[in-house]
């Protein structure tokens, strides 16, 4: 770190630590104001009062102070907890709006009340934005309580509910619910033809719990809502039968760390005889192809029980950062349906897309936005410059003394297995718990089957299981407790030493705590940090420990290995190294790979912030219409609606179908993001004309009726079904290796781009 980065570190440090001060000082002031003498009526009677003035005007900083210790008095009678100072001073910098860094068992949730209590006493609502479902039914119901005798409404969201049950719930003074729940209502509600059948009501505050998942992790991935999905007919088994008849580096090539393949010029033959379709890069076989490309994708980088598992006879993608089942996950539709056709399963094409949105995006709908997390310093460059979010680290209830232990170092993967097996076993003959974060479903059943064969029992936390996993975390900390769990599994559940039980709690803190044993390094040093976190929360004793191989992924990448002394290199030895030079480097490509994840998603941000600002201007106008804000007859409004969301949906098709192959202009030395918002804004330029000129042709047949039964007979109707899913974008793999284009595919793109004008072919 040079002298500049240095001052300005040590600048930032001296500007968080007299905010602390601040909020210290002011959680001090609010402990100190005790209630206890008030009864209940009284306590009460002082919440409508804060209500009345929030509601006239009162600047909400000017409330805080009363307003929480009114919450810290009804925490105390509801529910017999006593905000810890450290949680108060958490809840200011939320007010303020600051992403807090809070470690796991310091009360994330609680401290989350007491912003959301004073910011909806303007009656605007509250959001809190959870990981899942299950954590935004818990939460509500565990907090309700403080709510309601304050007298306020609190809800939560579930997927599954019907339109009138969300409406209620999105009514609510404060409502939790997932992000992707709330974004798909929201997308639900802007192809609405019908004030009646949307479910949210204007945004005014959020609070984002497990914030750097949803803020960082996900917050590209796009959100789609989707006319009903068809079949997609038997194709797909063709090309996989085709793709597994290609053998590596005879056929074809591919960086299985960068996540691509491509087919050579053996491999092209071998497929065009096979097809017998003739030259496989004419455009009249560009289907073909793609297809083909995808089934290859699907055969050689996709890794059942790694990147996917099938369960009920359906794919169901695994989420990198977390280990369990994604969700409503889907690859695009192509790979979507490779990947079950590689598995032999009947595959449902996506429908027309109707609309799309990024968390990022749709996050930056609230006006006012916090979060909370434990591992966001980190990262705390990346929420400045893409939320404006500055990160506030909250000082611990007690002081943390976990140990954290050196990587041990392998050679090989059957010495760390061995090594791993052997450490487990005699840990847990003491009875003292341990927890493992493995990278993959794959590695936790095998590393539990070695265990079984060791005579130890052990949980497995996987995607397999995923619905048991907040009763399996909770107990993880329980005597002879061994867990195996696929990276951050039991995320938001609080690991406490004894499961609760006291007694078992002592003992186990005389054991040394909880131990965590990660078999892997993430390449984010901030998913490690969160396993590591799970250990010794509220001051608890535990301990730490990540276990690596030379032929760990992350290693193999970046040629860690190679920074050994050669004499190490070609070893197979069962004992761990003792070479610390690579512990450093480990630790240094974590942070380049983050970085580089960093400007990854800047440039993506490049190509979804011009569609985004599309889809606001136009929406802007569909808002203005479905509520009656423009003067336009019943059938006038119809009409409009309907055009407006037919040419959007065909906007993004056209929007899908140039970002998937503009990268091809680097070749001819072309910047993509220009070329793509070039092409883009021209297509979006002729979107209202189409609209006025289908809305008037439409209002001339319709006769100016406002039958409802004449709009049906034309068309004019939302869709019969939706789905609601989320797209993996593989365009960041593009970014991650664009690199990857060999001669041969270099050779097509430029007899292709000479004979376009010849043949009258499209340009990409």
């Amino acid at each position: 770190m040079n002298l500049a980065a240095k001052l300005m570190q040590k600048f930032k440090d001296r500007v968080t630590q007299n905010k602390l001060k601040v909020y210290r000082d002011q959680a001090e002031l609010i402990r100190k104001r005790s209630l206890e003498a008030w009864d209940d009526g009284q306590l009460q009677a002082e919440s409508l009062r804060l209500q009345k003035e929030a509601k006239s005007g009162t600047p909400l900083d000017e409330l805080l102070v009363d307003a929480y210790v009114l919450v810290c008095e009804a925490a105390k009678r509801t529910l017999r907890l006593q905000p810890y100072a450290v949680q108060i001073m958490a809840a200011i910098a939320l007010h303020e709006g600051f992403l807090i860094e809070q470690h796991t068992g310091e009360g994330k949730t609680l401290s989350a009340v007491m912003p959301a209590y004073l910011n909806a006493l303007t009656g605007e609502g509250v959001h809190v934005l959870t990981f899942n479902d299950y954590l935004a039914h818990r939460d509500a119901e565990w907090m309700g309580p403080i709510y309601r005798f304050l007298g306020l409404m609190v809800k939560s969201v579930q997927a599954g509910m019907s339109l009138s049950e969300k409406r209620e719930a999105y009514a609510a003074d404060i409502t939790y619910v997932t992000a992707k729940e709330a974004g798909f209502d929201y997308l639900r509600d802007t192809i609405a033809l019908d004030e009646a059948d949307t479910v949210h009501r204007p945004f005014h505050y959020v609070i984002v719990d497990e914030a750097d998942s949803l803020l960082l992790d996900e917050a590209r991935v796009p959100l789609v809502i989707a006319g009903e999905p068809g079949s997609s007919g038997s194709d797909g088994i063709r090309f996989a039968e085709v793709a597994r008849q290609l053998e590596q580096d005879e056929h074809y090539d591919f960086d299985e760390f960068k996540r691509n393949v491509y087919l050579n010029e053996a491999g092209s033959a071998k497929v065009e005889s096979l097809l017998e379709c003739g030259n496989l890069y004419e455009s009249h076989n560009s289907h073909l192809l793609s297809s083909l490309n995808c089934a290859l994708h699907a055969e050689s980088l996709l890794k059942k029980d790694v990147d996917y598992i099938v369960r009920d006879g359906k794919i169901e993608l695994i989420d990198e950062y977390t280990g369990r089942v994604a969700e409503n996950r889907h690859l695009p539709d192509g790979l979507q349906a490779a990947l079950a056709a590689k598995e032999g399963l009947q595959s449902l094409a996506g429908g027309k897309i109707l609309g799309t949105i990024t968390l990022q995006h749709f996050l930056s709908l609230y006006p006012k936005i916090s979060g909370m997390t434990a591992t966001a310093h980190v990262s705390a460059m990346e929420f400045e410059n893409i939320y404006a979010l500055q990160v506030v680290q909250i000082p611990p209830n007690r002081t943390n003394i976990r140990i954290d232990h050196p990587h041990r170092i392998y050679t090989h993967k059957e010495a760390k297995l061995k090594a791993l097996v052997q450490e487990i076993s005699t840990v847990h003959r003491a009875g003292r718990p341990i927890l493992i974060g493995t990278s993959s479903v794959g590695e936790s059943d095998m590393l539990a089957e070695a265990l079984a064969a060791a005579g130890v029992p052990c949980q497995v936390l996987n995607a397999k299981n995923d619905a048991r996993e907040a009763e399996i975390i909770a107990k993880a900390g329980e005597i002879g407790a061994v867990t195996v769990s696929t990276n951050m599994a039991g995320r938001g559940v609080d690991i406490q030493l004894g499961g609760g039980n006291l007694t078992q709690a002592e003992v186990v803190a005389k054991l040394g705590g909880l131990y965590v044993i990660g078999t892997h390094m993430h390449e984010s040093l901030r998913i490690d940090n969160q396993l590591r976190g799970r250990s010794g929360r509220q001051g608890d004793p535990g301990a730490s420990i990540f276990f690596v191989s030379l032929e760990d992924d992350l290693i193999l990448q970046f040629g860690i290995d190679k920074a050994i002394p050669p004499i190490y290199r070609d070893l197979r030895q069962d004992e761990a190294l003792g070479e610390s030079v690579l512990y450093s480097k480990i630790t240094h490509i974590q942070r380049v790979m983050m970085g580089q994840n960093f400007h990854i998603r800047q440039e993506l941000n490049g190509y979804s912030d011009m569609v985004e600002e599309q889809r606001r201007i136009l929406y802007a106008e569909r808002l203005e219409i479905l509520k009656g804000e423009t003067p336009m007859s019943p059938s006038e409004q119809r009409v409009r609606l309907y055009y407006i969301d037919k040419f959007w949906a065909e906007h993004l098709e056209y929007v899908s179908y140039i970002r998937e192959s503009i990268h091809l202009t680097k070749l001819a030395n072309r910047n993509p993001i220009d070329e793509f918002h070039t092409q883009i804004i021209q297509a979006f330029e002729h979107i209202p004309a189409k609209i006025n000129r289908a809305s008037a042709n439409m209002l001339v047949k319709l006769g100016g009726s406002n039958d409802p039964a004449k709009w049906e007979e034309f068309g004019l109707k939302s869709p019969t079904s939706t789905w609601t899913y989320i797209i993996n974008d593989q365009y960041m793999e593009y970014l991650q290796n664009p690199g990857s284009w060999n001669p041969g595919t270099i050779i097509a793109y430029w007899i292709r781009k000479m004979l376009r004008p010849v043949f009258g072919w499209s340009e990409f």
